[in-house]
């Protein structure tokens, strides 16, 4: 069974980026992937910080990315960029880590002014990780994941479709090399 791990990098677990990640996690699964997930946050600061390799929470976060088929890297975006939390933790990975995998990107922010900022911000730093298949990634804004009146987050359904999209070429991507 092909294994996809997720990268979350937000810093804040109750984050409506969340909600992208559990639909793109039920999609996947329910494609007969094995889905993993690294919530960066959860990793200890002092091991991100000081960039301590040896830790065994890095060596294991790692070791998921290692096993991994493909590679969804997750963001809010702050600044024009993705958050400082991702940051840290990629520059623990590997420095070829992400050869021979399939990434694919999903961010969200405040409007779509930084709707690029996968491909100048994020795309750079993978490709200096080895990545050479990322694909095209989905940017939503905040306006597409609302809270309702008992605090659940609804992604609108232009975002699902475009999720849908984007994970379905994931999932024939990952097919496809198998078949190789």
């Amino acid at each position: 069974m092909a294994k996809i791990v997720v990268i979350n990098g937000t810093p804040s677990m109750v984050s409506r980026i969340n909600s992208v990640i559990e639909y793109a996690e039920d999609h996947l699964r329910d494609n007969g992937l094995e889905v993993d997930r690294i919530n960066v946050v959860e990793l200890p600061a002092e091991d991100l910080i000081h960039t301590k390799f040896e830790s065994e929470h890095i060596v294991k976060a790692n070791g998921l990315v290692a096993e991994a088929d493909a590679v969804i890297v997750v963001s809010p975006v702050y600044k024009a960029s993705y958050t400082g939390v991702l940051k840290t933790f990629l520059d623990l990975v590997p420095q070829k880590g992400l050869a021979g995998k399939i990434v694919l990107p999903l961010f969200m922010g405040g409007s779509l002014a930084h709707l690029l900022s996968i491909d100048y911000a994020l795309k750079p730093v993978l490709s200096v990780l080895g990545a050479r298949y990322i694909l095209g990634g989905v940017y939503a804004v905040d306006s597409q994941a609302v809270r309702n009146d008992l605090g659940e987050v609804e992604l609108a359904d232009e975002l699902k479709l475009r999720l849908s999209e984007a994970l379905q070429e994931l999932t024939e991507e990952i097919k496809h090399r198998a078949l190789r």
